[in-house]
């Protein structure tokens, strides 16, 4: 049961000591705290960003990882920040974060634009690595690691996301129709903590995502399974999985080349349709045995939109440790990382069609990922708190979005940068329970989803050229006489 609304209204740093008395509350201004108790979302998101990415630490960390570039004036800290505005919806573009910031910017819009440019790919990739990190030993000090998908796994979802055609910024590309496309990331989802863990940002477009593969290895760790598309059924990567201690479940593609130890045999169903399995090697590379799968067939009661009416997995998990239906349940679950682009491309904006340069537009998609991983340890403190099922069934992450957009406006301008500096050195286990903490003033019922039902079947237009447009009062009009004439 919630405390009474009354009892949420106490100070922050007094109900931190609520989770352990030992922990030094944040010393927080009068103003942060009011802000904490009627705008708690905001606040907290605004606290995380702190402690994870100010401008000290990020300065010295792209220190570390910067390969070509080097900072003169401008630092990294600074696009971090303008790019931040961006991806989060505060401003609708670079240019206009960079004028309304707070303090002038030294350089010019053009050195902007310039250093954004000439940002290493790899630098996007290690930015979402770190603030994996940093996101996940947040959630296990708040205690918000979900149950596995399958005991005894760290499951692990992957699937590329190519970036949309950008403006015609580029000298070459004004006097062609075709779009010019900024690159693609391949991103790894770790479902039970809510995170993408790892990016690969490729600046060329046209690269097979199977190419990509071998970037991810240092990822491989013991005891995954690693679920994807027939798109990444390869035969190197299913061995490289298989050599590091890991799982893999597959789609599979026609090319992999397997080869049947015996028939398809009936296994039972799911429910989505029949199932069938049999025993099928993989050739093995440098002499080594062939590697022994299991071959999962799905015969769909309804075809996919594609038209599809049998699906075939390829595994390496024992069927002591998963049977034939909970393989295709768990296949299943590899569309919540297309639910992760959804938002992190309209609930955040990782698609900036102004940037046409593919180290700009990566650095975007990450940074868009860098916020959505925020968005995880908050919704794992509130699922804490409110419940998982209420938080995942009710709360919607875009209106928690807006809300950080209205109020971080209000947050740059009244609350002084100093202010923030006592979360920068604030342990782990005292950030949690502020967290904790403040996640008790949140206000569901201003998140609340609003699913609608199934869209209804368009009708069937007519096409007069004589009539292009029609008067909507009129047809208002219409609609009333029709509707309150005397029946016949």
């Amino acid at each position: 049961m919630r405390p009474p609304v009354r009892a949420l209204r106490r100070s922050i740093s007094g109900i931190v000591t609520v989770f352990d008395n030992s922990l030094e509350p944040p010393l927080l201004t009068s103003l942060l705290e009011r802000f904490a108790t009627h705008f708690p979302i905001p606040t907290m998101a605004r606290a995380l960003l702190e402690r994870s990415f100010h401008p000290d630490r990020l300065n010295a960390w792209f220190a570390t990882v910067a390969q070509g570039q080097y900072t003169r004036k401008l630092l990294f800290s600074t696009l971090f920040e303008l790019m931040m505005q961006v991806v989060t919806r505060q401003q609708p573009s670079v240019h206009a974060a960079y004028q309304g910031s707070r303090e002038p910017i030294v350089v010019t819009l053009r050195a902007v634009y310039d250093k954004l440019n000439g940002l290493e790919p790899a630098i996007s990739s290690a930015l979402v690595e770190d603030s994996a990190e940093q996101s996940r030993q947040m959630i296990d000090a708040l205690g918000g690691v979900r149950e596995p998908l399958l005991r005894g796994y760290r499951v692990k979802i992957l699937d590329g996301n190519a970036l949309g055609g950008r403006e015609r910024r580029l000298e070459e590309t004004r006097g062609r129709s075709a779009a010019p496309l900024p690159g693609k990331g391949l991103a790894v989802l770790e479902p039970a903590l809510g995170l993408i863990t790892h990016l690969i940002a490729e600046p060329d477009a046209y690269t097979q995502e199977r190419a990509l593969l071998p970037q991810l290895e240092r990822a491989i760790e013991a005891g995954d399974l690693w679920i994807a598309d027939r798109n990444f059924c390869v035969a190197a990567w299913i061995w490289m999985l298989h050599q590091r201690g890991a799982a893999v479940l597959v789609r599979e593609h026609q090319q992999i080349p397997i080869h049947p130890r015996e028939p398809l045999r009936p296994v039972g169903r799911s429910a989505q349709g029949a199932l069938s399995e049999q025993r099928v090697t993989l050739t093995a590379p440098d002499g080594q045995p062939p590697l022994e799968l299991r071959r999962i067939r799905l015969e769909l009661d309804t075809p996919t939109r594609d038209g599809e009416t049998r699906l075939y997995f390829l595994t390496t998990l024992p069927a002591s440790v998963a049977d034939a239906a909970q393989v295709a349940a768990l296949y299943r679950e590899r569309w919540t990382v297309e639910t992760v682009f959804l938002q992190v491309t309209t609930e955040l904006r990782c698609e900036l069609e102004t940037l046409a340069h593919p180290s700009a537009a990566l650095f975007g998609l990450a940074m868009a990922i860098v916020a959505y991983n925020a968005l995880a340890v908050l919704k794992a403190a509130l699922r804490q708190v409110h419940g998982a099922e209420t938080i995942d069934t009710e709360v919607s992450g875009y209106y928690m979005v807006n809300e950080m957009g209205r109020v971080s406006e209000s947050l740059e301008t009244l609350v002084e940068p100093d202010d923030w500096a006592t979360f920068h050195t604030l342990t782990i286990e005292a950030m949690a329970a502020w967290l904790l903490a403040t996640a008790q003033l949140v206000q569901l019922r201003k998140y609340r989803k609003h699913p609608r039902g199934p869209k209804k079947p368009a009708p069937a237009r007519t096409h007069d050229p004589n009539t292009p447009h029609v008067s909507v009062a009129r047809v208002l009009a219409q609609r009333a006489k029709n509707k309150h004439a005397t029946p016949t």
